[in-house]
């Protein structure tokens, strides 16, 4: 929930990408089979999870139905980079909801003073948020009708089934092995409401990964650049969700990994964002991984309760990964 004392709040690290990074290659064996799908079905048969139906929208993000005030169903994005639920101004003239103040909104390229209003009742699935204030920003610069910030997550554990195109929200309370079938399971640090991976290493550097699923493409911010000495390879223009665009530098770097795990080639977006000072982490190397890197997982899980972020590789390369893992040796993902 956002108060105008935890403003100025991130809305969402980056709304969308008007020149896209290059497409990640999926690891080998990423396609799933009928057969397969219905096996994970029947794994998760015991779970009380809740499973939601997503859509695509612009840049293939993938939204879900929410409601408002028993009014709606409108499609919003779930954005673990954003602190903040946020609705849109076609929303709120729809609704006419009351006015409760302005304050100072942080997003990936700007700072903007922004309305807020409160919201008495907003459900998804078979949960209910209460009482929550909401800033109001342009649909056009969100590209859904709004977003579920991780305001509404804590206690819960969202589960994205990305081969699938499903979300299944559960509460994270539930005393159960939540890490059966996930190949990596990482212990975060929680800021700000956040999760953040301290552990993470590109090109050997040791940097902070914000898992950002409001986001197509990925972003890193100067001090992690300069450590690497990446040489410029491409200009791109991005545009946050205050609708102030962003210039900086797309380079490919060699690795990133995370608990035995390395992607490798991973294309990255660098420049000089607000949103990272807000976290406190300006001067230390982090890195937004937008969906272009989390689409080449079957799972992501983000357990808010037990500060553990899960990834589920596809079932070829999760076989390879025990068989070298015993070696010592790291599998890459490609």
């Amino acid at each position: 929930m956002v108060h105008p004392a935890a403003l100025p709040a991130i809305a969402g690290m980056l709304a969308q990408s008007a020149i896209a990074p290059p497409p990640a290659e999926a690891p080998a064996g990423a396609s799933r089979s009928p057969a397969q799908a219905e096996a994970r079905a029947l794994d998760n048969a015991d779970s009380p999870a809740e499973v939601l139906e997503l859509q695509k929208e612009r840049n293939e993000r993938l939204t879900l139905p929410v409601t408002i005030e028993g009014k709606g169903p409108f499609r919003f994005v779930i954005d673990t980079g954003s602190q903040a639920t946020v609705i849109t101004h076609q929303i709120n003239e729809t609704l006419g909801l009351a006015p409760f103040a302005n304050a100072s909104l942080v997003a990936m390229a700007s700072r903007r003073p922004v309305p807020l209003v409160r919201i008495a009742t907003l459900k998804f699935g078979s949960r209910t948020i209460r009482d929550l204030v909401s800033p109001v920003l342009d649909r056009g610069n969100l590209g859904a009708d709004g977003i579920i910030g991780v305001d509404s997550l804590q206690g819960l554990r969202v589960l994205m089934d990305i081969r699938e195109k499903t979300i299944a929200v559960e509460d994270a309370s539930e005393n159960r092995d939540q890490r059966r079938g996930f190949e990596i399971v990482v212990r975060a640090r929680r800021q700000l409401g956040q999760l953040l991976i301290t552990n993470a290493k590109i090109e050997g550097v040791r940097a902070t990964v914000i898992i950002d699923t409001g986001a197509q493409g990925s972003l890193g911010n100067l001090a992690l650049r300069d450590r690497l000495r990446s040489k410029r390879e491409e200009e791109v223009t991005t545009t946050d969700v205050n609708g102030v665009s962003m210039i900086g530098q797309m380079s490919v770097v060699r690795s990133l990994s995370i608990e035995g795990m390395a992607l490798r080639n991973v294309p990255i977006s660098f420049a000089d964002s607000p949103a990272f000072e807000a976290l406190g982490l300006a001067d230390e190397p982090v890195i937004a991984l937008g969906m272009q890197h989390l689409r080449l997982f079957d799972r992501v899980a983000i357990d808010f309760s037990r500060r553990q972020v899960m990834f589920d590789v596809p079932r070829e390369v999760a076989r390879a990964m025990r068989r070298l893992r015993s070696s010592g040796t790291r599998l890459p993902i490609r």
